[in-house]
């Protein structure tokens, strides 16, 4: 008989207790709630501790078969089942659970359903910041079928997630490819690789010989580079205030402009900071130093803050080229290396104004910048097939987690095998 009972009833919650891990030289893998996604451990960015590092009593070994849920954060309620042993960090619990009552891969995926994401949404909305606590989670309520049918469901929900997963990770991968190759295309163009005739070196490492008609030249003699203002508390308010970008508002070829902020103007500054259109914006901090766009004009008056480079042509050479060329230096670490680290926290205006880009003609400037956006927009609009088709298949495996373990149909019959 199926029946909805609380989570505390088939799954002891345990949190920061157990066996410590082993000790190891090389340190200690650790899982944190960036590790876990869709149900899933990734060891993207995985950290590795050393035993003085932390508290074993805070890292305590997560057995294979036991499920890691976040306690808080950005990623509260987030749930993997363990499939090997793993050290936990301090934001998950533990839960452990008794093979006679409940399946632990049933379990895995009905903490993944939307009727308990819901409860745990509600919950951890309660704190000032997202927060889920032992006895809260202990009364989530699940929907329970009998433990043979807890396996069969289970079995069916791998087989069906696994090839759903399967062609999101393919999707994924295309994704990468279509990236990569955009890099490459813009790598050979800033480089002249299809002119023809007599080459030169460039001077630069990171991009080798150049046709001998095209100038090698720093930033600053053929652009304005400029950092916008600072922000300070004060400075969010008074009498002329106006709507700024900050480093969060450029990506990649792309100004959004739906959550800007305003800061004050005074009209004696407003000549110095506000943007024109056409203007390239380059991050000098923030998650992705060097990180580019053009400004497009949408906003009739905008300013920029301190984060931000504003880059604007001395003469006739085109900013959108000069983009390109920032995509290619960037995407290669030249910026990286030129720090002497392996990540750069600041692309200051004292490396930006002496870097050396090569500059053709203006006309080939133009004629090969309008190639790259033309394929660019296909790329484009590629990418965003793709993203809409992971989109809908994410919603699709969410549905297909949620139907099953709340009873929406019966996959009691299937014939589904068990995982491996």
């Amino acid at each position: 008989m199926s029946r909805r009972i609380p989570l505390k009833r088939v799954a002891q919650i345990r949190y920061g207790l157990g066996q410590p891990p082993p000790l190891s030289d090389d340190g200690i893998p650790i899982l944190r709630a960036t590790n876990i996604a869709r149900g899933k451990i990734t060891e993207n960015s995985l950290l590795r501790a050393k035993v003085e590092d932390l508290p074993l009593e805070r890292a305590p070994l997560l057995q294979e078969g036991e499920i890691l849920v976040v306690r808080s954060g950005a990623y509260t309620g987030d749930s993997a089942r363990i499939t090997r042993e793993w050290a936990g960090s301090a934001p998950g619990y533990d839960l452990r659970v008794t093979p006679q009552t409940i399946d632990s891969r049933y379990l895995a995926y009905a903490l993944l359903g939307t009727s308990v994401q819901d409860q745990i949404n509600l919950a951890s909305s309660r704190a000032a910041q997202p927060h889920l606590n032992a006895e809260e989670l202990g009364e989530m309520q699940l929907w329970v079928p009998p433990l043979g049918d807890q396996q069969r469901i289970a079995n069916f929900l791998d087989a069906e997630t696994a090839r759903i997963d399967h062609v999101l990770e393919r999707r994924a991968r295309q994704i990468l490819l279509l990236d990569g190759a955009c890099v490459s295309r813009a790598y050979d163009a800033v480089r002249g690789g299809s002119v023809q005739g007599v080459r030169k070196e460039s001077g630069l490492s990171w991009l080798g010989t150049v046709p001998d008609s095209w100038r090698v030249a720093a930033v600053s003699h053929l652009f304005e580079v400029e950092l916008g203002k600072m922000l300070n508390q004060e400075r969010a308010r008074g009498s002329h205030l106006r709507p700024y970008l900050r480093c969060a508002n450029v990506q990649w070829d792309e100004i959004e402009t739906a959550d800007l902020l305003e800061m004050d103007f005074p009209p004696d500054e407003q000549p110095r900071y506000r943007l024109r259109k056409g203007d390239l914006m380059v991050c000098e901090g923030g998650s992705w130093p060097g990180r580019a766009a053009i400004w497009g004009g949408e906003i009739a008056e905008i300013y920029y803050q301190k984060a931000l480079h504003r880059i604007r042509p001395r003469g006739g050479d085109l900013t959108r080229w000069l983009y390109y060329c920032l995509l290619v230096a960037e995407k290669m670490r030249v910026f990286a290396v030129q720090g002497n680290s392996s990540t750069i926290t600041h692309l200051t205006l004292e490396q930006l104004r002496p870097q050396r880009f090569p500059f053709p003609e203006i006309d080939t400037q133009r004629r090969i910048v309008m190639e790259l956006d033309q394929a660019a927009e296909k790329d484009r609009a590629l990418r965003q097939k793709l993203l809409k088709q992971q989109e809908l298949l994410a919603e699709r495996r969410q549905a297909l987690i949620t139907a099953a373990v709340t009873g929406q149909f019966d996959v009691t019959t299937c014939s589904c095998p068990p995982a491996a």
